[in-house]
């Protein structure tokens, strides 16, 4: 987990690149009928727009408020750590999906007067997806760098911890 305000800005950029660009190859699967490997290149088209909203999305409001929204479900240094980490993401993925779907239908599909309708079966269409990317392959993947990135750093905070304690 993020130990400083840069490594925090690391982090959401690493997580919001992979989710983003699942999701939105997802979408254009979806709406194509299928994945075909015209899907990635057409993704390349909508990642510059969707992954600085995604990243100011989070970065500035969804975070905090997940986080919050975690612990009242569980307490840091009470529960487990994956329970945290499992929280933290599900809430994310209930903030985020809305969001981003809104987002989506908005720039992307000529929804008109079916905007509405449109964003609620995007939203209701993406949130599984999201969740289970979010928890089985996006989350655990992202740590994984994270932690390859800022091995020094990560150890360093942990060795202080201990020493204090």
């Amino acid at each position: 987990m993020p130990q400083t305000k840069f490594q925090d800005v690391i982090f959401t950029i690493l997580m919001v690149c992979v989710m983003v660009c699942a999701m939105v190859c997802y979408n254009i699967a979806l709406d194509r009928g299928g994945l075909t490997n015209a899907v990635f290149a057409m993704a390349l088209g909508e990642l510059p727009i969707m992954i600085p909203v995604a990243f100011a999305l989070e970065f500035l409001v969804v975070g905090r408020i997940a986080q919050k929204l975690a612990f009242r479900i569980v307490r840091p240094g009470r529960d487990p750590m994956i329970l945290l980490i499992l929280a933290i993401s599900a809430m994310t993925v209930c903030l985020m999906c809305p969001c981003m779907s809104f987002f989506a239908v908005l720039l992307f599909k000529d929804a008109g007067s079916e905007f509405f309708a449109a964003w609620v079966q995007t939203s209701a269409m993406n949130f599984p997806m999201a969740l289970c990317w979010q928890i089985f392959f996006a989350g655990p993947l992202v740590r994984l760098v994270f932690r390859m990135l800022f091995q020094k750093q990560l150890r360093g905070a942990s060795q202080e911890e201990a020493d204090a304690a």
